[in-house]
């Protein structure tokens, strides 16, 4: 398992870290890199059993400790209970990582139907709020972090017929600030990643190559980012020695494709 850089982040050795979505892209190089810190991770999977078998027998491989636990983030009963088995099993929670969503289809705004809208929502904003709202009496106990996975759509307005994912993750952004202002009383910091255009499973489910060229296109770089581009800032942001005077931010990781 490598982490980037061989980096290592001493005092996140020995922390539960829930990590949800963690079976394929981003979620799961967060999984393989907390397990490279040392921290126990509970790696959160839905559809995609056979994959997160896999990278928890990978994690076990490599020494680490693992969790699997299934369950749908469009329903919030499964939500809360992904949380509390995984905080359970550790018999704590150090940090969440809130990186399950989804687009769920490019459909325009003039084609937008209710069902479509309760599916992007409970999945991707509501998801947030459940899991982190079941975290926190355990989060409380030590102090800790929950990180959030944004989007650069949540602040250009997404590209053809993901609009209402990218507001989506717009809510996403100013829950992270509000919690932020709530939580740090307690000892919890809470930050988020947006990632750019990234490739992961996400864009080879809802992206055509000429979507993807168009997209690389804008991005100063000259590539579309990979899962591994986006560990270090999560990384960076779970960790009190790195950014323990950070609280409320969302980390733009798009290869400078936007520049607030």
């Amino acid at each position: 398992m490598q982490t980037p850089h061989g980096l290592v982040i001493p005092d996140l050795a020995g922390k539960a870290v829930l990590v949800t979505g963690a079976s394929t892209g981003i979620g799961a190089a967060l999984a393989l890199a907390y397990a490279e810190q040392k921290c126990k991770v509970a790696l959160h999977y839905n559809s995609s059993r056979d994959a997160a078998e896999k990278l928890g027998q990978t994690i076990r491989d490599g020494g680490g400790e693992v969790f699997l636990v299934q369950g749908d983030f469009s329903v919030p009963a499964d939500v809360e209970q992904v949380v509390e088995n995984s905080a359970r099993h550790f018999g704590h929670l150090d940090g969440l990582v809130n990186n399950a969503g989804g687009m769920l289809g490019r459909i325009p705004y003039a084609e937008q139907t209710e069902a479509h809208y309760d599916a992007v929502m409970d999945l991707n904003a509501r998801s947030v709020l459940t899991a982190s709202r079941k975290a926190m009496p355990w989060l409380k106990k030590q102090g800790g972090f929950i990180v959030n996975t944004s989007s650069i759509a949540a602040r250009n307005g997404a590209g053809g017929g993901a609009g209402l994912y990218g507001s989506a993750k717009a809510f996403v952004s100013n829950v992270t600030r509000g919690m932020a202002k709530e939580l740090i009383g307690f000892g919890i910091r809470v930050n988020a990643v947006a990632p750019g255009t990234i490739l992961t499973p996400f864009h080879e489910r809802y992206s055509t190559d000429e979507q993807m060229k168009g997209m690389v296109a804008t991005i100063p770089q000259g590539r579309a980012g990979t899962a591994q581009d986006c560990v270090g800032a999560y990384l960076f942001l779970s960790s009190d020695l790195l950014s323990g005077y950070i609280t409320g931010q969302v980390i733009e990781v798009n290869g400078g494709q936007l520049m607030p």
